[in-house]
């Protein structure tokens, strides 16, 4: 396997892991247990978030473009109605 398709594919799986925690977090009601995922939770992000600006060094992954003002105003817009 090359060292691409590693990152991508640890990158797939934390993201899969990230939305798995938000749902687990959410129907935890056990203050200790609630505030070790989350502390979980935070340190697989800052890791993503490391492991994608590599990706994004090294080529292996292209971000989308921005958003533009206006298409940012236009969401604003349909999500106050």
């Amino acid at each position: 396997m090359q060292e691409k398709e590693i990152v991508n594919d640890v990158l797939n799986q934390l993201k899969g892991s990230l939305g798995n925690y938000a749902r687990v977090i959410a129907e935890t009601s056990n203050a200790n247990l609630r505030q070790t995922l989350q502390q979980i939770r935070n340190g697989d992000e800052q890791f993503q978030y490391q492991l994608a600006n590599l990706a994004q060094q090294k080529g292996y992954y292209q971000p989308a473009q921005p958003a533009s003002a206006a298409d940012i105003q236009q969401v604003k817009s349909q999500l106050s109605q």
